[in-house]
């Protein structure tokens, strides 16, 4: 039987965020601090089955006593639950009183609360609230994608306050960052680079907030509904920059061990887990971001040919296109590119990343990449990603 609510709650696993900056005699002195994140599935989007008739479908927005109650309990729990911080997704902003009943009863049970549209009024968005009596809130900011699937993401800059903080005096402020999103679902393998262009979107703003706030190195988290599992892209990305699960912490889960929880059952009945709670130790040994970046990409291209069953040396030779010498020049590696279906189209490659990829492929920088190279960066990736990539489910 289909779930009807299709994320299920983090929860009391947060505060490693927090303590991974202080030692673990003052974190044991600490109050904890938790967090849930929680999909909870839009009105617009919940098919119901009408008079039992499973031909006749409509959706739960269409039937007020339907979303009020089920909307009420999901509001009761996440009180029962009170966590320092709550990040929801497919939060219906474009129902005026659903809005107004979660910021009441939040704000009456002592949250502050930000919300944030999809652009192209899509109808729902994101939600973040955190308590009063825990944080300070700094700043707010909005992130827009604008990409194919109308995403966006919110960053929330917020101080430990009260018995929260880790130091009794004024001489200490432990901030953390919080982001929140939910990104594009893999409905096929095209949009695999999408997904991952949004999570490099959302780290290079927190990179560039942080610039531009002359800011100390800091706990980072990011809560949603990732759309993909253990197995995919963009999990692989974030492990190779220091990011933990904290899901996998909290139950001492390795990589392989994606098949041991699940979060929810999609719209296409595969049951997977997709929502996390990523966490960054600031003191954690950090690859620069486009680097792995590249990287990413790079394994992502090396995938696509092994799926096209191309050997090394045939892999070579498609690089090469019509270059007559024993190199790759930039002109053939951008049509190997397109042939790949990485670039050409709306939400491919850009001009500038397949120049930084191109660079990053050219080690000794003479303008062309010769067969030592190639098989250098190949075995690099081998050693460096282990990729699946299908056409369907939770694994992009």
């Amino acid at each position: 039987m289909r779930k009807e609510i299709r994320s299920r709650r983090i929860n009391r696993i947060g505060s490693y965020a927090i303590s991974s900056s202080m030692s673990m005699r003052d974190h044991r002195q600490q109050p904890c601090i938790t967090c849930t994140t929680f999909n909870i599935l839009a009105p617009i989007y919940k098919r119901l089955t009408v008079n039992n008739d499973k031909s006749q479908n409509s959706r739960e927005s269409d039937y007020r006593a339907y979303w009020l109650v089920r909307n009420q309990k999901i509001l009761d729990s996440l009180l029962r639950e009170r966590s320092s911080i709550i990040c929801l997704q497919e939060f219906w902003v474009g129902n005026e009183e659903l809005v107004n009943m979660y910021e009441k009863r939040l704000g009456d049970a002592g949250y502050i609360n930000f919300k944030l549209a999809r652009t192209n009024n899509r109808g729902d968005g994101l939600l973040i609230a955190v308590r009063k009596e825990c944080f300070r809130v700094i700043c707010h900011r909005e992130l827009l994608f604008n990409d194919c699937g109308d995403r966006v993401a919110q960053l929330l800059h917020v101080e430990l306050a009260g018995p929260y903080s880790p130091s009794r005096n004024n001489d200490t402020r432990q901030e953390i960052l919080i982001v929140n999103t939910h990104l594009l679902f893999p409905h096929d393998s095209s949009l695999s680079l999408v997904r991952l262009n949004q999570v490099y979107k959302i780290l290079q703003y927190v990179e560039s907030y942080q610039k531009e706030n002359k800011l100390s190195p800091m706990p980072i988290m990011l809560c949603g509904d990732w759309n993909g599992s253990k197995r995919g892209h963009v999990y692989k990305f974030l492990r190779s920059i220091g990011f933990v699960s904290s899901y996998d912490t909290a139950h001492q889960y390795t990589d392989a061990d994606a098949h041991k929880w699940v979060s929810h059952q999609n719209h296409r009945g595969n049951i997977c887990g997709v929502d996390f709670i990523w966490l960054l130790n600031p003191n954690r040994y950090r690859k620069l971001l486009k680097s792995s970046w590249s990287e990413a990409v790079f394994g992502m291209f090396k995938y696509l040919v092994r799926r096209a069953s191309l050997t090394e040396e045939k892999a070579f030779a498609l690089l090469k296109a019509d270059n007559d010498s024993d190199c790759i020049t930039y002109s053939g590696f951008c049509e190997a590119l397109r042939q790949l279906n990485l670039t050409g189209h709306c939400y491919g490659l850009s001009d500038e990343e397949t120049k930084d990829l191109w660079v990053q492929a050219d080690m000794d920088g003479n303008g062309v990449l010769d067969y030592k190279e190639f098989q250098v960066q190949n075995q690099k990736l081998s050693e460096c990603f282990s990729y699946l990539l299908k056409p369907s489910g939770y694994i992009l």
